[in-house]
Parts: structure tokens; sequence; C-alpha cells
């Protein structure tokens, strides 16, 4: 590992760490996401708590902490590995923020920018999923957990057999189950709530 690949991972924990639902809302006076609705500091509350707008300018800044840090990776030439834990710092930092006393989001979005990071069609796939789930379903945690539990299989199949990316992407997955796991109860119990309804 060089120190430009060290120095790059701990940058996209940094960048990770800066939280798009509560700057969104404060720029736009909205009320704190992390107090209201979910409580989740997140595109989906910050749809709740602010509307679509808010939530899209988000979703928007999530994604893009995932990506740029893996697309600076790539422009980099780093090693699959080093790109592989750019990704996951970055996504890291979204979970664990540094800046907001280590309590993020739950990742999606940011996932769903690694992924684009790591190959356009992986990132694509994974959002055609998303998208597709919603659509039928209209339940945002169920979309994202089918989309990231396919996402391992979308670098396999796009990628090949890159084991840092493919350990990488399954990882995220795990912990975002894990992070889901009040959400996956709802969703065994019929009571989670829908996309653009309250909570």
């Amino acid at each position: 590992m060089t120190i430009t690949e060290i120095v790059l991972i701990v940058c996209a924990y940094l960048i990770g760490s800066i939280s798009s639902a509560i700057l969104v809302c404060k720029l736009m006076h909205l009320p704190d996401p992390r107090a209201h609705g979910s409580g989740n500091p997140g595109a989906t509350n910050v749809l709740r708590v602010g509307g679509k707008k808010a939530a899209a300018i988000t979703l928007f800044g999530d994604m893009l902490k995932g990506l740029l840090p893996a697309l600076v990776a790539q422009l980099l030439g780093v090693s699959f590995l080093a790109l592989a834990l750019t990704g996951f710092a970055a996504f890291i930092g979204h979970l664990l923020p540094i800046f907001f006393g280590f309590k993020g989001g739950k990742g999606v979005a940011t996932m769903l920018g690694v992924m684009f990071g790591f190959h356009w069609a992986v990132g694509l796939a994974t959002a055609l999923t998303w998208l597709l789930v919603a659509k039928v379903f209209k339940i945002s945690s169920l979309s994202a957990l089918v989309a990231t539990v396919l996402a391992p299989f979308y670098v396999l199949l796009i990628m090949g057999s890159n084991k840092p990316l493919i350990i990488a992407t399954a990882v995220m997955t795990l912990i975002l189950f894990w992070r889901h796991r009040s959400n996956i109860q709802n969703l065994l119990s019929g009571k989670e709530g829908r996309i653009g309804k309250s909570s």
C-alpha cells in the first residue's frame, strides 16, 4: 500500500463523513432529520421531513460521496485493493461520520455511488434493480435490500473474479442489512412504511 493510496482512503472516509441530509436540511431551514421522521439522516427520511427537492439533493450528495473517491482512485490507477478500500472508507464515513458524532445514515445511496465508481455498469444495474423493486412495491428499504444483495453478483458478472471489489461490496451489503434490521422486522410484520408516506 503506497502513501498515495493511504491518503486517498483517509480522504474518502472524511468525504463520506459529510452528512448531506443534515447540511441540506440546515441550508433549506428544514427540521433536523435526526430528530424527526425515522431519525435517520438519509434521503428517504429527508423526503418525509422536507419533500422531494430536499430528498433529491440529499440523494445526489450521498451518491457523490461514494462516487468521487472511487473515480479519483480509478484515475490515479491504484490497485484494486486500494480501490475497494477507498469505496469502503467512503461508505463507512457515511455510517460513522467523524463530523457528526459517528452517527450517520444507513448507506444505501453512498454504496450506490461506490458501485458507479467501481464500474458504471455495476452502478446502473444496482440502480435499476432499486428502481424496479421500488416501482413494484413502493418500499424504500426493500428496494435497497434487494439491490444491494445483488450488487456483489453484478460486480462478478461485469468485472470478473475481482476479489477485492467483490469482498468490499459483499461486506457493505452485510453491514447495510445490519443497519436495516428494524426495517427487516417491519417488513416481516407488514408494518414498513411506503415511499412518500409519513412514518
